[in-house]
């Protein structure tokens, strides 16, 4: 016997047991009998669930149509949601670069595993930090990893409503921000040197360099820019979403001219491009691999100036505050988040043309163009 109605409990696991009524017996048989789960709270919202049904469908005495037992109880039972499946499913939704939390959560799958999300605790949180940790990560980088994680958690939490707290959340790091340094820049001298060994190397790779140094772009935009997004009879490459990679984040939709050493190299790189990319080496299984082009650049970069390619873009923005640039303006060139006012946000922003008058303010003279 089972105190649920309507139930009986064998070697552990609770039956629905119901006599049917005479008016329904030739739809259903004289008895119903089906499995509903260990679990004695489960079994009892799972019975009640399934009499609602029956009764519903007993009520016609006229003509009785039987319902699926067996789907009714599968379907009101919850549904186990591992991490990986509901990660696709936020990042088939966010409009967001993809690469931070696919990584963060490949490492963090590494060493808590891909599981239901209602069973992961605080302790897999504190042992992803620790892991991180160990491998030499700075607290940055392990902050950045926590809050994809965080999110992709708190997407799961609503909607799967699970009343649980995220992990993640409120998360501490020893010594956090103690570990920072300042990124290096590039001086006047080491751009027009980098620059003209670029060009004279005909290597797309190096010429990246002044792609990404007169224009203030991520690699990333660069790497992933389709043929159809460069105007060089303007002088204008439009950096907007596609097929093969996202922008970091909304503001980073703009159109940029292309002065000096950058359109010498954007025609140089034109000429060896075919298909539908500029950079169709770094275009692989429908996504940018723009981390691989990253190292193969700072191998360079590194030997020869001690820097990287995002240090490319730090110079730039620094250049344009040695010209007095506007920060707004600063802003919309390098597509950063604007933090300055809600009207920041109004309008369509600076025009190309007042754009590029600060790009020839702070240009590295090409010297193919004095000539």
């Amino acid at each position: 016997m089972s105190h649920i109605p309507y139930t009986i409990s064998r070697s552990g696991c609770y039956y629905y047991n119901r006599r049917v009524p005479k008016h329904a017996v030739k739809a259903y048989g004289k008895f119903i009998r089906v499995a509903l789960s260990k679990c004695p709270q489960e079994s009892e919202e799972y019975a009640k669930r399934l009499s609602y049904v029956l009764e519903g469908s007993w009520r016609n005495t006229t003509e009785i149509r039987p319902v699926d037992i067996s789907s009714i109880v599968e379907s009101y039972k919850p549904k186990t949601t591992k991490l990986s499946e509901i990660a696709e499913e936020y990042l088939a939704l966010r409009p967001i670069d993809q690469t931070p939390p696919r990584v963060a959560l490949s490492a963090f799958i590494l060493v808590a595993g891909d599981r239901d999300v209602s069973e992961y605790t605080r302790e897999d949180a504190k042992l992803f930090v620790r892991h991180l940790t160990l491998k030499g990560n700075k607290t940055a980088t392990i902050r950045r990893r926590i809050n994809s994680l965080s999110a992709i958690l708190n997407y799961a939490h609503a909607e799967l409503d699970l009343d649980k707290r995220n992990p993640f959340s409120r998360l501490i790091i020893q010594n956090e921000g103690n570990d920072t340094s300042k990124r290096g820049t590039f001086t006047h001298e080491q751009l027009k040197q980098g620059y003209e060994h670029a060009i004279a190397s005909g290597s797309k790779i190096k010429l990246l360099m002044p792609l990404l140094g007169e224009t203030g772009c991520r690699l990333a935009e660069i790497v992933g820019l389709e043929l159809k997004d460069i105007d060089l009879e303007q002088g204008l490459i439009h950096i907007r979403p596609n097929a093969v990679r996202r922008l970091k984040t909304r503001n980073s939709k703009r159109t940029l001219p292309l002065v000096g050493y950058a359109r010498t190299a954007m025609e140089l790189v034109l000429k060896s491009a075919d298909g539908s990319y500029l950079f169709p080496r770094y275009i692989k299984k429908g996504s940018c691999q723009s981390t691989h082009a990253s190292n193969a650049l700072n191998v360079w970069l590194k030997k020869d100036f001690g820097l990287t390619g995002h240090s490319l873009r730090h110079t730039f923005r620094d250049r344009l505050r040695a010209v007095e640039c506007p920060l707004e303006l600063i802003d919309q060139i390098g597509g950063w988040t604007s933090i300055t006012t809600v009207g920041t946000g109004y309008g369509d922003g600076y025009g190309v043309n007042k754009i590029e008058q600060y790009f020839q303010k702070v240009a590295v003279a090409d010297l193919r163009l004095e000539s």
